[in-house]
């Protein structure tokens, strides 16, 4: 692709050289003739759209003609949408949305597809069917301390729950509902080879969710780091191997696990110190104000291969059932340390080799450096400056740092480019500043549009980081795009670093939440299948449905006052094609895509009946729902499959029992609620 794009630009430059001559001069450039488009030259448009030399530039840099696939995949959080977006670079075209957390009707999640009723069901919390999420950190599996391309973890803010996603499909496979936690904030986050997806939590609950007053805040509220312990081989989080450390109570945020020297420990910060809980109707401080007061905050520092251990040795305790190691047994066992970091950070980033971890304040003007070794020589040593008021060890500040790049107003986050440089999101400068590691010195800034919260860079998290790209994401959009009224997309820009002065060379706008979070992985390591095989694979379980039907074997059956329709599709027919029920009858659906051709996807859509279903090319489908009203009901092909799409149709139809009406349909609605 770079050579492509080398030589893409120096055929634009000999254009615009013959068309302006060698100093560029815009005077050279014609007006456009009424007809300037299709046979217009390079100079003709560039005038006619008012362009210059590095639009058209970045325009070469980010262009991928039809055809041509992205060098890289972007995996970003959907925030309140609850799903996962997923967009290619250079050319920031939008691939997908993943639904995760959020029914989402072309996918057929959540409306009638067993399969994904019951992976949304174990998210709910509390007897509460959970329908919307607010993610914000996917990971990618690693091996090695780099991306391995085959499943992605996401973490929900809102309501502390995680997912696995499997990227052989693209498709969520599990959720799980944190039992001791409200909400969470450093998830997900993966150990180097994925024994272990961490969840940290936000904001600071009775463990558990039981109810204590806020006055008793010091005394009863907790965090904690959960370490879901990932079965590879199933593709699936193990709670039963699962456990979590209880933390003091300040508002942990994000969280890094450790690589290559510092493989086995992880990083994760933290704010409120002061332990702030608001109440600005009681005669308290608001919160923002009261967790701003002190000059530090707290690095958590945890010795997770040691908590593992500690964890075998039945030394945790049950809170819900779930394995929770105390905090005065992490003290204890010398699992948990603090380091002071400069007041409200956002950002614990590992660099590539593993030996320092770099945090930004968002209050401050620097990034600090930590190192390791330091770290790791204090601890060894028992030398602490002191202790937190729950007894946590506290590491000197000046002793476990390497040092601080004065950097600009805000820092946030930073990854790493494969020449030693890092780069970190300046909030308050909308800015991304270009540093050395080495000597911690700002190479360059360039600007955001606007308000840059997290940044990615191609790999830039891992032990071996790509280089080239940046992506900056900005919470604001203002003039960028066309008005769509007051709420504003979100606004991704593409970076490129490969040269010698940083440029920005793309706007993509993100219409479906906020986007908190991305991860950028080469797209050679993404083994995506085009189809399940076989015919009727269940997606869940990656093996036969017992229920799928082959051509020619469908059917439908009675049993009592359930009937199960064993149905298959093909272009552009549905066989059976006319369904006949009695009013109150359960229906089970089970739907089988005969087609192994690519791209030959066929739905099936059902009028009144909240029933929409993506079927891919031999994948099997099911659904369950109650005829609780009499009538017909078309149902049809929601995707566009050949020219007899529209023909491909049938009808549900239910005949009344009972004298029909709302009489019967109210003797079925405990029926209904039981089968959805």
């Amino acid at each position: 692709m770079r050579t492509r794009l080398v030589h893409s630009i120096a055929a634009a430059a000999a254009v615009l050289t013959l068309a302006c001559g060698p100093s560029g001069d815009q005077q050279a450039l014609k007006a456009p003739s009424q007809s300037a488009g299709g046979g217009a030259g390079v100079a003709e448009l560039m005038a006619a759209r008012g362009l210059s030399e590095a639009d058209v530039t970045a325009a070469l840099k980010t262009y991928v003609p039809s055809g041509k696939k992205d060098d890289y995949y972007i995996f970003s959080s959907g925030g309140q949408s609850g799903q996962v977006i997923v967009l290619g670079i250079p050319s920031m075209r939008l691939l997908k949305y993943i639904a995760v957390f959020t029914p989402e009707p072309w996918q057929g999640w959540g409306f009638g597809d067993h399969g994904s009723h019951a992976i949304l069901e174990g998210g709910d919390r509390h007897g509460q069917k959970m329908r919307w999420g607010d993610t914000h950190h996917p990971n990618l599996s690693e091996t090695n301390g780099d991306y391995d391309g085959q499943f992605l973890f996401i973490g929900d803010k809102a309501n502390a729950r995680m997912a696995v996603i499997d990227l052989k499909d693209f498709a969520t496979k599990q959720i799980v509902a944190n039992p001791i936690l409200e909400s969470d904030h450093g998830a997900a986050f993966v150990t180097p080879n994925t024994e272990y997806v961490i969840e940290s939590s936000q904001y600071p609950v009775p463990l558990g969710g039981e109810f204590e007053p806020i006055e008793n805040y010091d005394e009863k509220y907790r965090g904690a780091a959960t370490f879901w312990k990932f079965d590879r081989e199933k593709g699936r989080l193990d709670p039963s191997r699962s456990f979590a450390i209880e933390l003091p109570p300040y508002m942990q945020d994000l969280s890094d696990a450790g690589k290559l020297v510092s493989d086995g420990f992880a990083f994760i910060n933290s704010f409120n110190t002061e332990r702030a809980i608001g109440g600005n109707m009681e005669g308290r401080p608001p919160l923002e104000s009261g967790a701003s007061q002190n000059d530090m905050d707290y690095l958590h520092v945890i010795d997770w291969k040691k908590a593992e251990q500690v964890f075998l040795a039945g030394k945790a305790e049950k809170i819900r059932d779930f394995p929770v190691i105390s905090l005065e047994t992490a003290v204890a066992e010398g699992l948990l340390h603090f380091v002071p970091e400069p007041k409200s950070p956002h950002g614990a980033d590992v660099t590539p080799d593993g030996r320092y971890i770099v945090v930004g304040g968002k209050l401050d003007t620097h990034a600090t450096v930590y190192s390791f070794e330091k770290i790791k020589a204090l601890i060894d040593a028992k030398d602490y400056a002191g202790t937190d008021p729950y007894g946590v060890p506290i590491l000197d500040f000046q002793k476990s740092i390497e040092g601080q790049a004065e950097l600009g107003l805000g820092p946030l986050h930073t990854v790493f480019d494969d020449q030693g440089n890092a780069y970190t999101s300046l909030f308050v400068e909308s800015k991304i500043a270009k540093w050395s590691l080495k000597d911690r010195t700002v190479i360059e800034k360039v600007p955001m549009h606007y308000n840059i919260g997290h940044i990615a860079a191609a790999h830039g998290d891992t032990v071996k980081p790509r280089g080239h790209w940046v992506v900056g994401m900005n919470k604001w959009a203002i003039d960028r795009f066309a008005d769509v009224g007051p709420l504003l997309p979100q606004n991704f820009q593409l970076v490129d670093v490969s040269g010698p002065a940083m440029q920005v060379v793309y706007d993509a706008p993100i219409p479906l939440g906020e986007p908190h979070y991305t991860q950028i992985v080469s797209a050679d390591l993404i083994e995506a299948i085009d189809h399940y095989s076989p015919i009727g694979t269940d997606p869940l379980t990656w093996q036969l449905d017992p229920r799928a039907t082959q051509g020619g074997k469908e059917r439908i059956e009675r049993e009592g006052d359930e009937v199960h329709v064993y149905m298959t599709q093909v272009r552009s027919h549905f066989t059976p094609d006319t369904i006949r029920v009695k009013q109150g009858d359960t229906v089970h659906l089970y739907l089988t895509n005969l087609e192994q051709a690519r791209d030959a996807t066929h739905g099936f859509g059902i009028s009144s009946y909240n029933v929409s279903l993506s079927v891919e090319p031999g994948k099997q489908s099911n659904a369950t729902f109650v005829a609780d009203r009499a009538g017909v009901f078309p149902f049809y092909c929601l995707e566009f499959c050949s020219a007899l799409h529209l023909e491909m149709a049938g009808y549900l139809l239910v005949e009344p029992t009972g004298g029909g009406g709302a009489a019967s349909a109210d003797r079925t609605d405990a029926k209904r609620h039981a089968a959805r």
